[in-house]
């Protein structure tokens, strides 16, 4: 069975960005598509590459037989969850598996694979940082860019529950951080 790494951040933190890194340097990590109920963002994302965006219905059904290895209403009405049948693909390509997740779903993941996993929480110095990457990418209302700001000042009180802190400041400097700690871990 492979290894699993997590990583995990507020919103705009640069996760996403960092992960996708990884898959262009290492060959061995495969990509854990998430589910959720929400929307694709425009045609930026894809059902099946992005996510599994599924009604919320569907969503439940798979609650209710127990197909996830974790999930979590990260928003009100908007459920995210890591599917068991997508984890154990991977690995049975002979993989290992990354994921980008939110705090909670990251923590509760963490819990139930231990050492098996490694969890990176990708901090920035702080929520103003955020706030001008989040207005950036203009995908987001003036509210649910407030409701993300808020959550992200609760979730970085979680950063000391993680593994490994990784500051993205200068992405390159991080990218190339990331990697030094996922192959070390990987390794072990």
């Amino acid at each position: 069975m492979g290894k699993a790494i997590i990583f995990c951040a507020p919103s705009g933190a640069g996760k996403t960005t960092i992960v996708k890194y990884l898959l262009s340097e290492l060959a061995s990590l495969k990509f854990s598509i998430s589910a959720t109920t929400r929307a694709p963002r425009s045609e930026v994302e894809i059902n099946g590459k992005d996510y599994y965006f599924l009604k919320e219905e569907d969503f439940h059904k798979k609650l209710s037989s127990e197909e996830f290895y974790e999930w979590q209403e990260v928003y009100e009405g908007t459920f995210y969850g890591t599917l068991k049948s997508e984890v154990d693909r991977i690995w049975g390509e002979n993989n290992h598996v990354i994921f980008d997740l939110d705090v909670k779903g990251a923590l509760n993941l963490k819990k139930k694979l231990g050492d098996q996993a490694l969890a990176v929480f990708v901090k920035v110095k702080d929520i103003d940082t955020l706030r001008q990457r989040l207005s950036a990418r203009s995908t987001e209302s003036l509210e649910n860019l407030e409701k993300r700001i808020s959550k992200a000042s609760q979730e970085m009180k979680l950063a000391n529950s993680f593994d490994y802190i990784l500051i993205n400041d200068e992405l390159l400097a991080a990218q190339n951080e990331a990697k030094k700690v996922v192959q070390n871990f990987l390794k072990s």
